[in-house]
This record gives C-alpha cells, sequence and structure tokens, in this order.
C-alpha cells in the first residue's frame, strides 16, 4: 500500500505520471507553480484535517487538484504530499527571481528601511523571499523591507549549529518553523539549511537517512538518534538537542538522562543510530 504522505494521488486524482498504477482516478498535471503565501501554512493528509508537517513562507506548492477551498498536491522542499488551504498559497509568477531565505532563527518585515517603521509580519528561519535593492541596514521584498543581516543566500556546514538556533522553540506537533517545531521537523529543517535531502516525519528519516550505526561506535556530533516516534540529533558524545513533550521545547540534554526517561515513560530503547 502506498504512503499518502508520499504518494501524490487522492480519491479522485492521481499526478499524471502514476495514472498507469491507479486507473481509477483521473490524471492530473500540475498548475502553474505556486508558493506558500503565510508565513507558515498547515499541511493535511484530508481537506481540513489535523496538521501532518507546516510549509514556511515562499516554499514551492504544486497544486493537482482543488475542493471547497483546498488545495491537493506536493510539497516538494518538505517531501510531502497533502492538502492546504488555497488561500494560503500565491502565484510564484508575482515574484522576481532574485532569491534569498531567513537565515535568524526569524525576522520581521517593516513598512519601511527603518528600525522604527511600523512591522507588517514575522517570518521564521528558512522562510523564502524574493529581493531587490538594499538601502541602509535593510533588503526590500516582495513583501516589505527586511534587516539585510537575517538574509542568507549560502548553505550552512552544521546541521547541528542550525538545531541550535531553535533552543527554546516551543514544541509543537506536525510543525516546521521558529514559531513552533516537533522533532522530526527540528532535524528536517537543520538539515534542509545545510542542503540535504530530509523527509518530514521520523519513521521516513529512520528508513532513509545516512546508515546505521554500530551501538559500540564512538558517539559523533550530527548522529541521528531514533525512538517509536521520536528523534534527536546527538549535539557532542554525551548531549543531545531535540524538540520534545518533556520539555515542551527544543532543549539540550544529557544523552543518558534522555534515554532514561524515554524508557521510564514505556517508548523503549533506541531502535536505531543513524549518520549522515
Amino acid at each position: 500500500m502506498s504512503d499518502p504522505r508520499l504518494t501524490p494521488v487522492n480519491d479522485r486524482v492521481v499526478a499524471r505520471w502514476l495514472a498507469a498504477e491507479y486507473p481509477d482516478r483521473s490524471p492530473a498535471d500540475p498548475e502553474p507553480p505556486r508558493h506558500v503565501g503565510w508565513p507558515v501554512l498547515d499541511l493535511s493528509l484530508s481537506p481540513g484535517g489535523p496538521r501532518a508537517r507546516q510549509l514556511r513562507y515562499g516554499e514551492g506548492f504544486e497544486v493537482l487538484e482543488r475542493r471547497d477551498g483546498f488545495a491537493f498536491g506536493i510539497a516538494a522542499l518538505a517531501e510531502y504530499v497533502g492538502w492546504v488551504a488555497e488561500a494560503g498559497l500565491a502565484a510564484e509568477s508575482d515574484r522576481p527571481e532574485a532569491l534569498e531565505w531567513i537565515g535568524a532563527r526569524q525576522t520581521h518585515v517593516y513598512d519601511a528601511p527603518d528600525f522604527k517603521a511600523p512591522e507588517r509580519m514575522a517570518l521564521p528561519h528558512m522562510a523564502i523571499v524574493a529581493t531587490s535593492e538594499k538601502e541602509g541596514r535593510f533588503t526590500r521584498t516582495e513583501l516589505g523591507w527586511v534587516p539585510t543581516a537575517h538574509l542568507a543566500d549560502d548553505l550552512e556546514s552544521d546541521s547541528v549549529a542550525v538545531a541550535e538556533r531553535y533552543l527554546g522553540t516551543p514544541y509543537l506537533w506536525g510543525a516546521n518553523s521558529s514559531f513552533g517545531i516537533d522533532c522530526s521537523g527540528l532535524v528536517q529543517v537543520a538539515l534542509h539549511a545545510c542542503g540535504r535531502p530530509c523527509p518530514g516525519d521520523s519513521d521516513v528519516q529512520e528508513a532513509t537517512l545516512g546508515e546505521a550505526v554500530a551501538p559500540d561506535d564512538p558517539i559523533k556530533r550530527g548522529d541521528l538518534f531514533f525512538w517509536k516516534g521520536h528523534v534527536a540529533l546527538a549535539a557532542d558524545p554525551q548531549t543531545l538537542i531535540h524538540a520534545n513533550l518533556h520539555h515542551m521545547a527544543v532543549t539540550l540534554e544529557p544523552i543518558d538522562a534522555a534515554i532514561s526517561r524515554i524508557m521510564a515513560q514505556g517508548d523503549g530503547q533506541i531502535t536505531m543510530r543513524r549518520r549522515l
């Protein structure tokens, strides 16, 4: 049975390149490119259903079907398929070609290139904006003016350093931003910032990322620890960084303490350690 999170098919349509496998669905081609037009946009496995993952401003979304105010399609960067609110999408043709992303944990968009100007909205880390001229310490985007120091156009090199930028971020199930994030979302954004593909959920991450590490192999920075329904990164041989329910936030935690606590909660032992 296909994984609905990864397969562009619903009860009515299927992406044309999979049509032969689903003869009872109508083949669909993607609409002209769209991008997320809200700071964050929930993606669900059914129209109006609970959040499965979350998309950030500027991420591309290929629409295959529209229904009752929702759009079904492919979120390529998030490596996820599902439904989003139609109102949260914008036409990609509305933006200039020069794109950068928010490199800071989050930023504000201002009415004018002035720190005292009214702010229009907040954008999370890894939101993608179109940039044009600079004035003083600000850069103009399609949304307004953003501090130039908060923009980035180079990939990061240390996924753990990216994750540490999220320390203190509130835990939020299925979320992927600096406004709120869960365990697999933290791993995904940490790897995406370094230019590494990464699926959105911990079970798929465990099955596809890196290579399995023997239990007696010394722990290295960036190793991924997996439990049932949970994933964490090794910050160093003694410490994990993870978004967790115990603290309801992204925290650093001694590895031995985390393992003992998770086992005491009945979630079992580590199922896998993997190295990228």
